[in-house]
């Protein structure tokens, strides 16, 4: 069985430049032209943006984490800013990649009012896919003493985010298997569309570990996928592996 997507992950590291970031899309592409190449890496200049976009990759994930900049502020080091965020994915927008968008669901000081401004951003940058998942405090960071996320929120925010943008991408997140065992599936049944198994190799998965307990990060994690097969079918659906790419129309 074949994936057809490479994910690029990081933007911290100083040792990857912009030429060193396009000569890897460009490799994957030269190996594998017929496979997306998704980028995750935070923000970067428009001219950043457009130098990967002609080296080949197709789509940027960039969290906004929270629409409102009150709220935007206690998740973000001073430096940061929400207009900064948001003019990122709106130029990623305009360049032509497909878009993912996203936030937490349940970090400390959310509300009502900081949700229902999440709901007005992504229906006004009407992205390619919403990642959405229940805040998991790590207990490394500032945070590590707040309370998690729900589920319950979690499935709501996925039906609504289903309703708003019927065609979007929206995955069934690691984050609700690692709180509830049956979390994805829950996820799948309230609109989402997308699972994302861990095919890292072993070494370097606790580099991922962004929060406790997360699951899939073991020798098993390989094999999520005969596991998510069974689970999904279990719920009437099947997994289908392909680029996954945003379906204009449909």
């Amino acid at each position: 069985m074949g994936f057809r997507t490479f994910v690029l992950q990081g933007g911290e590291d100083e040792y990857y430049t912009d030429d060193r970031i396009c000569q890897l899309i460009g490799d994957i592409k030269a190996s594998y032209p017929d496979c997306a190449v998704t980028l995750s890496i935070g923000e970067k200049s428009r001219g950043s943006y457009e130098a990967y976009f002609k080296a080949g990759a197709d789509r940027y994930l960039l969290r906004h984490e929270t629409a409102d900049a009150g709220h935007y502020k206690t998740l973000h080091p001073r430096e940061m800013s929400l207009t900064n965020r948001k003019e990122c994915l709106y130029n990623l927008k305009d360049i032509g990649y497909q878009v993912g968008a996203g936030f937490m669901v349940g970090s400390p000081g959310q509300s009502v009012a900081t949700l229902y401004e999440d709901m007005q951003f992504l229906r006004e940058l009407n992205p390619h896919m919403v990642g959405i998942g229940p805040f998991i405090p790590q207990h490394d960071t500032p945070m590590g003493d707040k309370a998690a996320g729900t589920v319950d929120m979690t499935v709501t925010l996925l039906s609504i985010i289903r309703l708003l943008l019927p065609r979007v991408l929206l995955p069934a997140t690691t984050a609700l298997g690692t709180i509830d065992p049956i979390g994805r599936e829950k996820g799948l049944q309230a609109g989402a569309n997308v699972v994302m198994p861990n095919l890292s190799p072993r070494e370097f998965r606790e580099k991922y570990a962004i929060y406790d307990k997360k699951i899939c990060t073991g020798e098993e994690a390989a094999e999520c996928i005969e596991c998510l097969k069974k689970r999904v079918g279990n719920i009437g659906y099947s997994i289908v592996c392909d680029r996954g790419d945003y379906k204009v129309g449909e």
